[in-house]
Order: C-alpha cells, then sequence, then structure tokens
C-alpha cells in the first residue's frame, strides 16, 4: 500500500472522521458541554490538590491556568489514543466486509477528536480573561504541536488497534496505560521539577516536549527545551514508522480473525 493508496481513499477518511463525532454527540443531553466541563473540572481538582495542597511550582502563572494548558494537549492525546486503538475492533463489520486501507480506520478515528480539541481551545479563552493573561506571537506554534501530538498518539494506536484484533487484552490494558502516561508526563506538574540528571531520560516520554510547548504557545513562558521537542519528534516518528510496519504486515488477516 503506497500513499497515493491513502490518498485515492480520502472521501472514506472523511466520512469515517465525521461520524465519529456525529455519534459521539447524537446521543448526548449537554452535548458540547461535556467537553468544556471535562478539562475544566480536570484541572481544577488538579489546582487543589497539586497548587494549593501540595503546592508545587507552576512557573509563574495561574495553577488552574497552567493545568488547563496541560489537560489540554493531554486530553487531545488520550482520547486520540482511545478512539484509534479501539477501531479496528469497534469497525469490525466494516473490516470483514468491506475493502479499503485499514491505516484509515485509527487515523480518522484519531483525527475526529480535533473537534473536541478546538471546543477546549476556544474555551480556554475565559481563563485567560479571568487572570488576564495576554496571549503571545508563541501561540502560532500550536498548529505544529498539534500535528505532532496526533502523529504519536496514530502510531501508538497502530500497535494497540493491530494488536488487539488477535489478542483483545490490549484494549484492556488501553485505560490503564493512558492512566499510567499521564502521571509520567507533566500534565498537572512543571518538568521543572524533576532533577536535571534525569531530564533527559525523563524526555523520552514524547508527551514532554509537546505539553511544554503547549504551555509555552499558550501562557507565553515557561519551560521549552528544543532538545526536549527535538526528542519527542523523533520518538514520535519512529513509534509512527514502526507501528504502520508492523500494522501492514499483519492487516491481511484482519478480517479473518476480527
Amino acid at each position: 500500500m503506497s500513499l497515493r493508496e491513502l490518498w485515492s481513499y480520502r472521501d472514506l477518511f472523511w466520512i469515517l472522521a465525521w461520524r465519529d463525532v456525529k455519534l459521539r454527540y447524537k446521543q448526548t443531553a449537554l452535548g458540547v458541554t461535556w467537553v468544556i466541563l471535562q478539562p475544566i473540572l480536570t484541572s481544577g481538582i488538579f489546582a487543589v490538590i497539586f497548587g494549593f495542597l501540595a503546592e508545587l511550582p507552576s512557573d509563574g502563572s495561574p495553577y488552574m491556568l497552567f493545568a488547563f494548558a496541560g489537560t489540554l494537549p493531554w486530553t487531545l492525546f488520550a482520547q486520540s489514543l482511545q478512539r484509534a486503538g479501539t477501531s479496528l475492533v469497534s469497525g469490525r463489520e466494516l473490516v470483514s466486509k468491506v475493502y479499503f486501507p485499514r491505516l484509515i480506520l485509527p487515523i480518522a478515528s484519531s483525527f475526529s477528536v480535533l473537534v473536541d480539541f478546538l471546543v477546549g481551545l476556544a474555551s480556554i479563552s475565559v481563563l485567560f480573561l479571568i487572570y488576564q493573561v495576554p496571549l503571545t506571537w508563541n501561540i502560532l506554534a500550536i498548529p505544529g504541536l498539534v500535528l505532532a501530538n496526533l502523529l504519536i498518539a496514530v502510531g501508538v494506536s497502530f500497535w494497540v488497534s493491530a494488536f488487539s484484533v488477535h489478542y483483545r487484552d490490549f484494549i484492556y490494558a488501553l485505560p490503564f496505560l493512558v492512566q499510567a502516561w499521564m502521571y509520567a508526563s507533566p500534565v498537572a506538574y512543571a518538568s521543572s521539577i524533576v532533577p536535571e540528571e534525569w531530564s533527559v531520560l525523563y524526555s523520552l516520554n514524547p508527551m514532554v516536549g509537546i505539553i511544554e510547548g503547549f504551555r509555552w504557545s499558550l501562557l507565553g513562558h515557561g519551560l521549552f527545551s528544543w532538545l526536549s521537542i527535538g526528542i519527542s519528534l523523533a520518538v514520535g516518528l519512529l513509534v509512527f514508522f514502526s507501528g504502520a510496519l508492523v500494522f501492514r504486515r499483519i492487516e491481511r488477516g484482519f478480517a479473518d480473525v476480527i
């Protein structure tokens, strides 16, 4: 399969992505309100526990805004990974009956979460007004960071979705993986609390550079390390292309065992 074949199925990609968006909001009473409430409530809990009780540093920003700026990219990553990681099993009827490049399913499921992210990005503007924090030109880096975020999520989902066809254990382990990964990432705390001798090893977690990059873009200051960003991109590309290769190698048997 080549990129040309994927491109020839671009209409199916948009249909699947939009279908996921409509199904997510079709039978919810509050609709898009859930997308706004989730990061606000999560950030509020982090602000109380880590900011007020534990008194962890927030790099000079109000802790609520600091936590929201970390929760936003993490939510995009976590939801993309969870939806894309289970996309083959949840779409087994389509996989078993119709031919199309199977890579489209996890990619489309991942990109459908962008709608939620845009709503969350708009809602954070309210916090900027409340805390009177001005935006800076750093915000122009967000599109690139979003793409890098999705690259990592899709790459991991290639591994999870491919193996979950044969072993459902991967689906059951995915929520635990996401939760453990969150605590290993600077979502509720700053990377500055990590000892310097551990910083390079810590940066091998590709979400470290992405989350700190988001904070730098939104808050206009904070920890921004080109080394951390470079490591995140390198690890993300490695996971993406290795996952795509593994996915393609075992793709032929999906329809028979799913």
